[in-house]
This record gives structure tokens, sequence and C-alpha cells, in this order.
């Protein structure tokens, strides 16, 4: 497993502006051939970098329901419940872990009907409060600048470098800073197979 280089930093900020962007277009920008973009970008699939492409709806075109920014008072208790909840309900858009504990949430639904919308995603999971917030405006612009990326070893968590590997196991890839942390995972990974 090779570390990225620039190339692929320059193709990832391309995508994160528009990922319908042709690998022509693409290859332009950083002196590639159209092919070899997308031989990278399927590198970086197969890798996990990219885990996947998406569509950003602008939802006031829709007139789908008010924009609106949740934030949980709730128990570092019940955060998983609370995310595992929150997680692909109808309306939820994004749902953030702050570091103390708190669970916020940005979502649409219709102004009239917030509170009883809130009542019944929480159901039976005990909060103590939670307040509203109307978004006006909303922008997103991912961006690359100012993060490093990394690749981390799934046994160890430190970085992978030049002389790491990957493998894939269980149609899953993996990637390990050096063989023995490649091992030791494929025989915890076994054991627990075996186990089941």
């Amino acid at each position: 497993m090779r570390d990225l280089d620039e190339t692929d930093l320059e193709i990832l900020s391309l995508l994160a502006e528009d990922a319908r962007r042709p690998f022509s277009s693409i290859g332009e920008e950083v002196d590639l051939s159209g092919p070899a973009v997308s031989d990278r970008i399927t590198r970086l699939q197969e890798s996990g970098v990219i885990n996947g492409f998406t569509v950003n709806v602008n939802r006031a075109q829709l007139r789908a329901g008010v924009p609106v920014f949740v934030r949980f008072d709730n128990d570092t208790d019940a955060v998983d419940a609370l995310r595992n909840r929150l997680s692909g309900a109808d309306g939820v858009e994004h749902v953030f872990v702050t570091a103390e504990g708190e669970v916020w949430f940005y979502g649409r639904v219709e102004g009239q009907n917030v509170r009883r919308w809130i009542d019944d995603l929480l159901d039976d999971i005990p909060t103590t409060d939670y307040s509203v917030t109307l978004i006006d405006d909303l922008e997103w612009t991912p961006s690359l600048d100012g993060t490093e990326f990394a690749i981390t070893c799934a046994e160890c968590s430190n970085t992978v470098g030049n002389e790491g590997e990957s493998t894939r196991i269980g149609g899953d890839v993996y990637h390990f800073c050096c063989p023995s942390c490649r091992t030791r995972f494929e025989e915890q990974y076994q054991g627990l197979e075996e186990a089941a």
C-alpha cells in the first residue's frame, strides 16, 4: 500500500467539488489521461479512501420541509441509542456526536410538527431536554485543505506507510502497517469466525 500522493489529493478535491466530473476533465487538471484517473479512483475506492459518491440535493428547491438543527441535552449513556435511532430516520440528514457526548442532528420537517416529529423519533429513549434551531441558509462546501490523509492500520491504528500491506479479509479490504499486524489481525479474525 503506497501513501496518497499530491495527485490523489487533487483528484479527491475535484471529486468533492463535483463527484460527476468526467475523468477526462479531472485528467486535464492533474495532467493525467482519463483512464489513468479512472485507475486511481478505482484504487482509492478499493483501499477504502472513497466509500461512495453522493448527491447533494438542494431541498429548498423541492420544498421538502423546514431545515432544523436539534441539540439534545442527553446523558452519555444514551449516546448509542440516540445515534442508532436517528441514523436513517426519515427527515434526519446528518447526526453528530460531540466530544462531550452530546448528540446533535440536522434534518427537515414540516414546520408545524417539529415537537411531535422529535417525540416520535425519541419514542422510548430518555433524554432530559432538547433545543431546536431553525436554519435560514445552508452551505456545504467539502474541502480537503488542511486535512492530512493517512491510512491507519486496522490492527494497531498506526499510519500505514510505504512498507504497509493491504489485503481482503471476509470481503472487506484492510490496511496494515507491517506484516506482523496483518498476521495478528488475520489470526483474531479467523478465531472469531471459528467461534461463531
